[in-house]
């Protein structure tokens, strides 16, 4: 790791040095704003902005002759806005600005304020979607189906991504997809991270950022980025957005919470706060069969769960401008989670197809979470060429407390008991602390050329504890096979280097980024260790050639890694009834990623893409270990073999006329799966075909509505023969007072039709699964924005861990 430090260190003082005698010439924006006399408005202040998000780049006033000039402009896409007392705040543009030019925009015409003037039509807004190559975003404002939703509904609704009811979010393929809020990551896997991510109200999203190619800056997801960035305005002066949403499917949902912020002159505070409470369904059924010493058994589990959760969720920061280009900032969030579950499991036992027997086993289990993450956080502009400097210090606390208590029952077929019952506890405290620092500095080498580099360093350590065991005497005493104490540290350092450059129609980013892992672990009870260490390299690149004005094509490639999630490494068995258990595996290796992307772009909305990607040491879904004897089946993650995937994509939009637009996705592909010999002799193709589509409807000035859709053919994952799954979505909104409150109903899933259905038919293994969430639910909310609202703009801060945060796993739930 010393030798990457290293050569990023020489790397940084020559691009210095080179910077010294190399500066990039940037462009100029100029222009005049006249009033409706047609005379020059002075005093008039003229704001410039990136088109892409109207985020605030400058700001200059007017002089007597109505001028104003932008200087050290780089290469973007910009808005301007005009204000002046007594006027209409207009905007103008967009306009593409390239290196080295001075861009004259003519005029700016202002008018009267009136009375009769009621709104302000800004001329450049973005779409509900953008895609470009290996990224699409998915801007939440304007989404009518997203409006009273959490961030985990709005991405089982956003096309491009797969949510199953085992809680994997993927982009690419079935990889799980590294979440990140705002670039930080969540820290948390499985039931926990939809627990988050259903605690983040659509009130406090900008947009979603689907990235399947990202830049070596990015730490190396095989299995794509999912970047959630939350809103923080930098308008002058105080804003801020209340919401309501009341909601009801089987049970009732809830939610309210406020987002604000007051921006000064040098100092901009913002924060957010929701409370969300609702009460869930949840209902699993299996079918196993087992052949064995020529007698047929069939063990039928029909589980049904309630869950009533609480939920407080906030932020708070402030970023300070110290001097001219440079800020610093300080920001904390977290949530803080009750979840209370009420568990129903039948276990019907059948040999020779007569009900032999019935266990049933009924829990009450609590469990809350904390997380807190403390970010502080610098950027800062070095000279006019562009050289930036930007700096992290995070510290995530997370605390989990666990507590379940079992009764299980134990009949015959006409139901008389034949044994006593069994009192069980389980409790699973965990506590996971990490730190992390990141620096990342980027210069132009020219006028066309970048260069960035950047190092990372973090620190995770986790203590998890299991105390399970039967009641005896009255007391419950912990037994030794299913108790277990770990202790998990892990060190990653990384550095990264990045070049981009343009020359004529073409452009070029080349990374290479290295992650050195340090891993170790220890089961005392079991006095299992793990030690590891292992470096990798990560070669990114991709090269864009601009045919014309219309067409674009990519070519890219990236290597990426999946680290093992912290408890998914921990040896120590999860009790799920007397023939069901879930286990770690200690030996569970990191898998790999390799994808490369062919796309072309056409007028800056189509894009069509072939891709493949090989994935070694895959693990990323379940594998069964059955003991036909004792009929006790362990569900667990192995290193099972290498998945090939070759596909093609479709994304466009449609405007059919001035009151209807589409939106229409296809992703089409074949998957081979091959196992490694010591795991059996799979090697198996098959077809994946997902569909989405979204149709906007303007049925009045204030009225709105749209309907959305989802297919998934069927498929096979793993060793998991997977059924068709398919929804209908449909919302309407109004516009009111002054079209700063909004009232909004959405209805999720409306025919009731989401569900997982698969079958697993390997070596030893003969087992269906149909898994039902409560999906069809109706949801009312009312928006009002307060304060200053005339110009949003979105800072965010990649806080650099990312990786850390998406690998908690926190336990427990239905």
């Amino acid at each position: 790791m010393k030798i990457i430090f290293g050569c990023l260190l020489a790397a940084f003082l020559a691009v210095l040095f080179n910077n010294v005698h190399a500066q990039a010439v940037l462009s100029t924006i100029h222009g005049k704003v006249l009033n409706e006399q047609h005379t020059p408005a002075e005093a008039s202040t003229v704001i410039l902005l990136k088109a892409r998000d109207s985020s605030i780049v400058s700001s200059t006033v007017t002089g007597k002759n109505g001028k104003f000039r932008f200087e050290d402009v780089v290469a973007d896409d910009y808005l301007l806005l005009a204000t002046a007392v007594g006027y209409v705040k207009t905007y103008s543009g967009p306009y593409r600005i390239d290196n080295n030019e001075n861009h004259g925009i003519g005029e700016i015409n202002l008018q009267q304020a009136t009375n009769q003037l009621k709104e302000v039509t800004i001329l450049s807004s973005r779409p509900q979607i953008e895609v470009r190559p290996g990224k699409i975003t998915l801007n939440i404002p304007n989404s009518l189906t997203a409006e009273g939703n959490s961030a985990f509904e709005i991405l089982r609704q956003a096309p491009g991504v797969r949510v199953d009811n085992s809680n994997n979010i993927s982009i690419i393929g079935r990889q799980s997809a590294l979440i990140t809020i705002d670039g930080k990551t969540t820290n948390l896997t499985g039931e926990d991270l939809v627990a988050y991510l259903r605690s983040i109200q659509s009130n406090m999203i900008e947009k979603i950022e689907l990235i399947t190619s990202g830049s070596a800056k990015y730490d190396a997801s095989s299995g794509g980025i999912v970047n959630i960035v939350l809103k923080k305005g930098n308008n002058i002066g105080s804003n801020g957005t209340i919401s309501a949403t009341a909601g009801y499917g089987k049970y009732y949902k809830s939610n309210i919470g406020v987002r604000f912020n007051d921006r000064m002159d040098k100092l901009n505070l913002f924060g957010s706060y929701n409370f969300t409470t609702d009460k869930t369904f949840h209902n699993f059924v299996t079918d196993r069969i087992i052949d064995f010493n020529n007698l047929i058994s069939n063990y039928h589990v029909d589980y049904k769960g309630i869950q009533t959760s609480e939920n407080n969720t906030f932020s708070a920061g402030a970023d300070y401008t110290v001097a001219p280009n440079h800020t610093i900032g300080f920001l904390i969030n977290g949530f803080a989670r009750q979840d209370d579950f009420a568990k129903d499991n039948k276990l019907n036992i059948s040999n020779g197809g007569v009900l032999d027997s019935i266990i049933t086993a009924e829990s009450k289990l609590g469990r809350h979470i904390k997380k807190i993450n403390y970010n502080l956080n610098y950027n800062g502009k070095l000279n006019k060429a562009g050289s930036t400097l930007s700096a992290d210090i995070n510290y995530t606390t997370f605390n989990r407390s666990s507590s379940e208590y079992i009764t299980n029952d134990f009949y015959r077929a006409d139901w008389s008991p034949y044994r006593d019952a069994v009192l069980l506890e389980n409790l699973s405290p965990s506590a996971i602390r990490i730190w992390l620092s990141k620096i990342d500095f980027s210069t132009p080498l020219s006028k066309n050329s970048t260069f960035e580099a950047g190092i990372k360093y973090s620190h995770a350590s986790s203590n998890n504890d299991l105390i399970f065991g039967p009641q005896v005497n009255g007391q419950y005493v912990p037994d030794a096979d299913l108790s277990n104490h770990f202790f998990y540290t892990e060190v990653v350092d990384a550095g990264y280097v990045n070049y981009q450059n343009k020359f004529n129609k073409f452009y070029i980013t080349m990374g290479l980024r290295g992650e050195q892992t340090v891993a170790n672990g220890n089961s005392v009870t079991m006095d299992t260790k793990i030690d590891r260490s292992y470096f990798d390299l990560f070669p990114q690149a991709q090269f864009t050639y601009k045919r014309d004005s219309k067409n674009e094509f990519s070519l890219s490639y990236n290597r990426g890694i999946t680290r093992p999630a912290y408890e998914e490494i921990n040896p120590f068995l999860y009790y799920v009834d007397p023939y069901d258990y879930r286990a770690g595996n200690p030996n569970l290796m990191p898998q790999y990623s390799n994808l490369i992307e062919l796309s072309h772009t056409y007028n800056k909305t189509i894009i069509t893409s072939l891709y493949t990607s090989i994935i070694s040491n895959a693990y990323d879904f379940g594998f069964y270990e059955q003991n036909d004897a004792t009929k006790v089946n362990v569900k667990t993650q192995i290193n099972f073999g290498k998945i090939y995937n070759y596909g093609i994509k479709f994304s466009a939009p449609l405007t059919v006329n001035n009151w209807w637009e589409a939106y229409f996705h296809a992703d089409a592909s074949y998957q081979r799966y091959v196992a490694y010999p010591q795991n059996g002799n799979l090697n198996k193709g098959t077809q994946d075909i997902i569909l989405n589509t979204i149709q906007s409807f303007k049925i009045s000035k204030t009225l709105s509505a749209v309907v959305s859709g989802e297919y998934e053919s069927a498929n096979f994952y793993g060793i998991n023969q997977n059924k068709p799954r398919y929804r209908v979505d449909a919302g309407l909104g109004e516009q009111m007072f002054n079209n700063r409150g909004s009232l909004r109903l959405n209805v999720s899933d409306i025919f009731n039709t989401l569900r997982d259905r698969s079958s697993v038919n390997y070596q030893n293994l003969n087992l269906t699964v149909t898994d039902k969430l409560e999906s069809r639910i109706a949801r009312l909310t009312f928006t009002y924005r307060f304060g200053k609202t005339s110009v949003k703009t979105i800072t965010t801060h990649r806080t650099g861990n990312e990786e850390e945060q998406k690998r908690i796993s926190l336990g427990g739930g239905n």
